[in-house]
């Protein structure tokens, strides 16, 4: 059994990180703050969001920029994503870290997992999250096994297909899972409604405004139901109250209080991503809404191989929430579902149940926590190698 005892080591080790989305910016910052009491001379650098830029300042801030949403958008940033990228590959090459941690954020990760290849041993290729090409393209993991030297997967399924491909994989279990506890009818505001369209400037853009209508019409048929929605960011915050004054429905707007709302309003409105998990994991009833680009809406019912978008389907095999996507993401149907879930406790009580089961699924013994993971599968030989 490896030793995994806190060590000091003389010499540092270095880890070159790349997150693109909040959730990502938040998940590896609990990763590496856990890393740092197995290694405390740990050195971060890397491109993150305001989390891992607080572990260290030679992580850049970029999330703002780089949490872009489908096809369309990547189309009309292409010109600043590829400058990034050849900065970014440069800074490795400058900075000659001992790993390389990618989480999740593919479209970007995977092509610099590709360009880093030739690199190794020497830099370590680390995937935290895997991305969910299992969905529509698993073509890819082959490739993926010949570009990294371990997955570290969130779902338990995953395990076994990347393992078929000779991918070292570790299922570590949820980064959420083990961290919240759900809540009940007992302590929820019974009357409120969150509305809930996501991080992005665009996917509030696309989403909000449908939300805000199926609110009016859910105030006409229960006027006691309030409603509350969250921000990621001042600058969306200030947006979304702006849409929702012009809309005339009061609705409170607050900033990174998302899992609050979840854990205290009785239903809820979703969008489709991280956000629907961590909604089923707080024990929240909700319908999951998904609204894009035409274009992007398009590619990707062309391309993906599940029946279902939101998690807690896709683990079940079966509608556990339902789904509200593209030209069905309408304000009356959104309001229909929302009243079936205020007016029916029984409802609510079955989604919970359900909710409880994913839970227990993704939890992992504590012996696979990320950073343990980490430590002992890339890490510790290097560490070795120092001595």
């Amino acid at each position: 059994m490896t030793d995994t005892t806190p060590t000091s080591p003389q010499k540092p080790l270095k880890i070159f990180v790349i997150a693109g989305e909040s959730s990502g910016d938040t998940h590896a910052a609990t990763l590496l703050k856990d890393l740092q009491t197995l290694h405390p001379n740990l050195q971060l650098s890397g491109l993150g969001g305001p989390k891992l830029h607080a572990l260290s300042s030679t992580v850049e801030d970029w999330t703002h920029d780089a949490a872009v949403v489908g096809l369309w958008d990547v189309l009309c940033r292409y010109g600043w994503f590829r400058k990034k990228f050849r900065e970014t590959l440069a800074r490795i090459a400058h900075e000659k870290p001992h790993g390389v941690l990618f989480v999740d954020y593919p479209g970007f990760n995977l092509r610099l997992a590709r360009a880093l290849q030739p690199q190794r041993p020497a830099t370590q290729l680390l995937y935290y999250i895997s991305p969910q090409v299992w969905a529509w393209n698993r073509a890819r993991i082959p490739r993926m096994a010949r570009w990294l030297n371990r997955m570290l997967c969130i779902f338990p399924f995953e395990k076994n297909l990347y393992e078929k491909s000779g991918l070292r994989t570790d299922f570590v279990g949820h980064p959420m899972a083990s961290t919240i506890t759900p809540t009940d009818d007992t302590t929820r505001q019974s009357h409120l409604l969150a509305l809930l369209p996501g991080s992005r400037e665009r996917e509030v853009r696309k989403i909000f405004p449908i939300m805000l209508d199926a609110a009016k019409i859910i105030h006409k048929r229960r006027p006691q139901t309030t409603f509350a929605s969250a921000a990621s960011s001042e600058k969306l915050q200030q947006l979304m109250l702006s849409m929702a004054q012009e809309a005339n429905v009061h609705c409170p707007v607050g900033i990174r209080n998302a899992r609050d709302l979840m854990l205290t309003a009785t239903a809820g409105l979703v969008a489709s991503g991280t956000a629907t998990l961590e909604a089923a994991l707080c024990g929240l009833p909700y319908a999951l809404v998904y609204k894009v680009a035409p274009l992007t809406y398009l590619v990707g019912r062309a391309v993906i191989r599940v029946p279902h978008l939101g998690m807690a389907n896709l683990l079940a095999e079966r509608e556990v929430i339902k789904e509200f996507i593209q030209h069905n993401a309408t304000a009356e149907a959104l309001a229909a579902e929302s009243l079936r879930l205020l007016n029916n406790s029984e409802v609510r009580n079955i989604q919970r149940s359900d909710f409880a089961l994913l839970r227990e699924n993704l939890l992992a013994p504590e012996a696979s926590s990320p950073a343990q993971s980490v430590y002992d599968a890339l890490l510790l030989p290097t560490l070795r190698s120092m001595c």
